[in-house]
């Protein structure tokens, strides 16, 4: 398996993004997809996060990490058909292939649900230093399962800082602070926002009644290691209902 038959087999051509798309996401860094999921998936992944979480409940998120102000999940790749969509879907795949040059694998799949009065972050970016713009290592997708509002702790980005080769905490006196030039990434259920991860970006605080749910399907080059070791973690059961190319985006 090579990384053309993959995405052949996912259905990812050519044309599968526009220019126009493909423009935005080198440009600004970041970019809406509205509708990937259907109201009935959105509804039932959000429902399947939100079993889980009570299942598993302090024990949430252990695989990977817990946090502060948020309910994690880990590991998901294993956990539900549910979420293959997230490593599978055409657009997302052809948002990585575009950013990381053909060269990706899965580096985590997690849930996060920012709660009530907490959630925010300070800005940060997904590597550890900056990188020049033709050398991107990681790229990450939102997979909104609510409405991301002002008010319910949307994700905060810095438009073009990926394009910087720079960190926030070289340039901002305060990254905890708000950046002049940061916007929201508000959008509706079922929307998946692909992000350059060397974008400066930050959760902010979730002044509403309820949890901000959202998915994070994070991709890496191939020579990186994984956040979520897929082999060590995958199990049989998962493995066996598998195809090749998910196994091959995986790298399991």
């Amino acid at each position: 398996m090579d990384m053309q038959t993959a995405l052949s087999t996912f259905g990812v051509t050519d044309a599968t993004l526009s220019d126009k798309e493909i423009q935005d996401l080198d440009q600004r860094g970041y970019l809406p997809l509205p509708a990937v999921m259907s109201p009935e998936e959105t509804g039932a992944i959000r429902e399947r996060v939100r079993d889980l979480m009570a299942e598993e409940g302090e024990e949430a998120g252990s695989e990977f990490r817990t946090e502060r102000g948020a309910v994690r999940l880990a590991n998901l790749v294993d956990k539900d058909p549910l979420f293959e969509i997230c490593f599978t879907h055409p657009r997302v795949l052809a948002a990585m292939n575009h950013v990381l040059k053909g060269d990706f694998k899965l580096s985590s799949l997690n849930g996060r649900a920012s709660v009530p009065g907490d959630g925010l972050q300070a800005f940060h970016a997904d590597w550890d230093a900056g990188v020049d713009p033709e050398d991107f290592q990681v790229c990450n997708s939102i997979w909104l399962l609510v409405d991301f509002t002002a008010e319910n702790g949307a994700t905060r980005v810095v438009p073009g800082s990926h394009r910087s080769g720079q960190l926030p905490s070289e340039v901002m006196d305060n990254p905890w602070e708000k950046h002049p030039d940061e916007i929201l990434l508000t959008g509706a259920a079922g929307t998946v926002v692909i992000f350059n991860s060397h974008l400066w970006h930050a959760g902010t605080e979730n002044h509403s009644d309820a949890p901000r749910y959202a998915l994070h399907s994070y991709f890496t080059r191939r020579h990186n290691a994984q956040q979520m070791d897929q082999k060590a973690f995958i199990s049989e059961r998962t493995l066996g209902r598998l195809n090749s190319a998910q196994r091959f985006i995986l790298d399991v």
